[in-house]
């Protein structure tokens, strides 16, 4: 049977996305072996059963790292990883039952079970929150302790490390809980200190731009670092057809994914906040200008994320309006950064600055070189379309696999990205600012700009009117 793709052995620890690559096809030639088809020596169909019984390492076989990848990744689409496991343990311990040779055979395949076993914890831990995975890894870690030694002991190993990892996540999930928990009690204090004109703002606590994007990088690199690549085949996974389990689709975890969409959305309102709620137009062209200068810093880091949250604040109609305060700004820098991240053409001048970033990350001889944090909602779109636009299952009931390695190319670049260790020194107090201080909502960030510039007609005095009765009627609830 050839190699699963033509690039097998070729996958490093690090770099997934080096070895996962849309098929290009020069000379066609289709080749069957029992329920799994290749075209050009790559694997672009099978049956699920096969593919399961291709995860199995034996004596003389083990997976690609490409495939071991691309199908634990996807297969959540046909079955819970609990059922995967379930099938690859019993698989496992079926082909080591040969009577007297049971323990050399299991001393042979054990440490190649282990490597599986150990890229499955490491690339996606978060499966292992389901008490019944980890049962599955414990009954596999008696099983090989009756023929390897080593064997075990490396599975314990591993086991720990999972712990750990799994107990970072419980607490970063509780950290973020509180969080939400806190910035949700509306401090009826921000209005006060806007209409006193108290300056407790963004640059009483940094008025370095180029500092401030480090801490908001700092921030998106945290919380990138908690998002299982699994989420994103969860968020969009519907239930396969042929598939009569309903509950794993019902109860998808994408928790992370879901908090960093919060971070971009609390972001851009921050940004809107801070420049309407200055009462003296000075002060608000200076918050303008001040982030204008961010959003360029954020775009020199390779934080694209920070950068969009940014323009979207200061594109937020209670912003936009604000004439008279956009009258004492120059505007050039930011009609620059607009341009970049131009959504028409597809955000064609966007993915050109990704895929420079991406070459720089690549080539890099320093951390700050490797940054590469992509705008995520439209990461998240690109997945979702690759996933809507082509059907999983193909008219013969085979799984598609050449859309599962698209899906993989996709979210291994994301793991690239994630991996990388912040260089900059961090700020305490201006990282407790950025993700504690209050921001208005959306009603509140209109009233304050009617409130610092003035209704322009009819409908805005009405809506202003409106927007004092409903916020004075809830802050008396």
């Amino acid at each position: 049977m050839p190699p699963t793709t033509p690039y097998a052995g070729k996958f490093s620890t690090s770099t997934y996305n080096n070895n996962i690559h849309l098929h290009k096809y020069h000379q066609p030639m289709e080749v069957s072996y029992g329920d799994m088809c290749y075209h050009d020596n790559s694997l672009v169909s099978g049956s699920l059963e096969a593919l399961i019984q291709h995860l199995v390492p034996t004596v003389d076989y083990y997976p690609d790292r490409s495939y071991v990848f691309t199908f634990l990744l996807s297969s959540r689409l046909f079955l819970h990883p609990y059922e995967l496991m379930s099938r690859l343990c019993h698989l496992c311990v079926e082909q080591h039952r040969s009577g007297d040779l049971q323990t050399r055979r299991i001393r042979d395949v054990a440490p190649k079970i282990v490597q599986l076993l150990t890229e499955w914890t490491e690339t996606f831990p978060y499966d292992f929150r389901d008490e019944r995975m980890m049962r599955c890894l414990k009954e596999m870690s008696h099983h090989l302790a009756r023929g390897d030694e080593y064997s075990w002991r490396a599975m314990q190993q591993m086991t720990q490390r999972l712990i750990r990892r799994l107990a970072a996540l419980g607490q970063y999930e509780e950290a973020i809980a509180t969080l939400n928990a806190s910035t949700a009690e509306r401090p009826t204090a921000l209005k006060a200190k806007q209409q006193n004109g108290q300056r407790n703002d963004v640059l009483s606590v940094c008025d370095d731009a180029f500092i401030l994007a480090q801490q908001l990088t700092h921030i998106e690199l945290d919380r990138l670092s908690f998002i299982g690549p699994e989420e994103f085949i969860q968020a969009f996974g519907v239930k396969d057809p042929l598939d009569n389990h309903k509950s794993f689709f019902r109860k998808r975890r994408t928790t992370n994914l879901e908090a960093y969409v919060a971070w971009f959305n609390r972001l851009s309102y921050l940004v809107a906040t801070e420049i309407c709620m200055p009462v003296k137009k000075k002060h608000r062209a200076r918050a303008l200008e001040f982030f204008i200068d961010v959003a360029r810093e954020c775009y020199n880091i390779g934080n694209f994320n920070s950068l969009m949250a940014i323009i979207t604040g200061m594109n937020m109609s209670p912003v936009s309006r604000l004439k008279k305060t956009w009258s004492k700004v120059n505007t050039d820098k930011f009609d620059i950064l607009e341009h970049q991240m131009d959504p028409s053409s597809n955000f064609s001048n966007y993915r050109t600055a990704l895929r420079g970033a991406t070459q720089r990350s690549i080539t890099a001889h320093s951390n700050q070189e490797k940054i590469v944090i992509p705008f995520f909602s439209l990461l998240i779109k690109d997945i979702y379309f690759l996933n809507e636009g082509c059907a999983s299952r193909l008219p013969n009931g085979h799984v598609n696999f050449e859309k599962l390695w698209d899906l993989a190319k996709q979210v291994s670049e994301f793991l690239v990205w994630r991996q990388v260790m912040c260089p900059f020194e961090r700020d305490r107090k201006i990282l407790q600012y950025l993700v504690t201080t209050a921001v208005f909502t959306e009603d509140e960030l209109h009233l304050a700009s009617y409130e610092t510039e003035g209704p322009e007609n009819h409908l805005e005095k009405d809506s202003r009117r409106s927007l004092r009765t409903s916020l004075l009627h809830r802050e008396h609830r």
